[in-house]
């Protein structure tokens, strides 16, 4: 079995093997249409019964600055289409998509023993990452298991929790899952996202300008009786070709895209259950929150009706499941768990109830969030509730090197 250092450096290589696949299938898309609008700019209808192809045309015949120019309009729209789509996604914010997705905010005073738990697990697991401690939001009508993390930078990120989660899960599960979701934050995946995003649209504007191409062209029955004789015909069989030809190109590009982003997203999935091993030294933890994902009968899903907007920001797939699953953002729930446990053969629980509340535990949060009540400051060799920031701290190392170059004893630890 590979360790959970191993797995994130898998993650991160096939990570960044599908971004390259990404540029270049973008390339191909630049390439294919500067090909086709050339070939178009140059068609010459003397020679329409003359065979002319890129591969009978000697290189004297070939226009590389109009090609040049043809292929700089056509990365020009790509990028309007993708800085428009960034600005619009960036200028939401984190509290934002917490709120569209019907979030409360949660604050320190707040009196709810499992509200004071989850502030003091995001709090320890904010120490364990070296990130700043983000907002809190509770999804108060959400009766699965799931959390998110939201925003584009550190300063705006906030940390959603559905109500399932923390009444289902023990302090070891979501301990688990709220690590899973700073590895998100620490590692940049959301900014990651919002570039594909970004991209992706971009594509995508091949494909709406040739659709708009298309519309224009059977409007007005341009092709029809009034095109006859004033030249309008032939103008209009032009655009249908143009149109036709840019739908197939800009839809195929983003068939493509959107399964490589896909494909990103379910690597950094991976790669989050690997880094919240690293924060938490408790794989069984992460595995036991996704083990009653599986059992539980609402599962992981959101119900509120933004859910598809944000899905590839949720922990677990927000979303009813679908034999379609090429396009999922998430890994099958078996592979994850399997990963973390091996040897679990996906006997998932029959019946999931709410997570019995222990007197250590009602003792170790009765202290206002923001204090870290029930923290000692050592770590116990072995058992439930270790928390490795604390002996990061005892051993008088910066947290965020600590994360980054493990030593002997987070590997001892890692392995029990």
């Amino acid at each position: 079995m590979r360790d959970f250092f191993e797995q994130q450096h898998l993650a991160r290589r096939k990570t960044f093997r599908l971004v390259v696949y990404f540029v270049v299938a973008v390339s191909l898309v630049v390439g294919l249409v500067t090909l086709f609008l050339y070939l178009l700019t140059t068609f010459n209808p003397a020679r329409l019964y003359v065979s002319v192809t890129p591969f009978n045309l000697s290189p004297s015949q070939w226009n590389l600055a109009l090609m040049g120019r043809i292929a700089m309009v056509v990365l020009a729209l790509i990028l309007v289409g993708t800085i428009y789509k960034y600005l619009r996604l960036r200028s939401g914010g984190g509290s934002l998509i917490a709120q569209l997705l019907g979030g409360r905010a949660i604050y320190p005073d707040t009196n709810d023993f499992h509200e004071r738990r989850l502030l003091n697990i995001i709090e320890e697991m904010a120490i364990a990452s070296g990130v700043t401690v983000p907002s809190v939001y509770l999804l108060d009508r959400e009766s699965g298991i799931n959390a998110f993390a939201a925003g584009f930078s550190q300063e705006d990120t906030v940390i959603g929790v559905t109500r399932g989660a923390v009444q289902y899960l023990t302090r070891e599960e979501l301990q688990g899952v709220i690590a899973h979701e700073f590895s998100h934050i620490l590692y940049g995946d959301m900014a990651i996202n919002l570039r594909l995003q970004g991209l992706l649209h971009g594509i995508l504007v091949i494909g709406l300008l040739g659709e708009i191409m298309l519309k224009s062209a059977f409007s007005t029955d341009r092709v029809g009786e009034r095109g006859k004789g004033n030249g309008q015909g032939t103008g209009g069989f032009y655009a249908i070709v143009i149109g036709v030809v840019l739908v197939i190109l800009g839809y195929t590009g983003v068939f493509i895209a959107k399964l490589i982003k896909s494909a990103v997203a379910r690597q950094r999935e991976f790669l989050a259950d690997a880094a919240a091993v690293q924060f938490t030294r408790n794989p069984l933890g992460l595995a036991g929150a996704l083990k009653k994902i599986g059992g539980l009968t609402a599962g992981s899903k959101i119900r509120d009706a933004h859910a598809s907007e944000v899905s590839h920001m949720f922990f677990g797939n927000g979303l009813s499941e679908s034999w379609f699953n090429i396009f999922s953002t998430h890994p099958p729930l078996l592979a994850r768990i399997q990963r973390l446990d091996p040897e679990f053969r996906g006997d998932f629980p029959a019946r999931v109830t709410p997570a019995p509340i222990t007197e250590e535990e009602a003792l170790m949060h009765a202290a206002p969030a923001g204090q870290l009540g029930g923290v000692s400051g050592e770590v116990p060799a072995s058992g439930e509730g270790r928390h490795v920031f604390v002996h990061s701290l005892a051993a008088g190392r910066p947290l965020k090197e600590a994360v980054a170059a493990p030593h002997g004893e987070h590997l001892r630890l890692a392995r029990e």
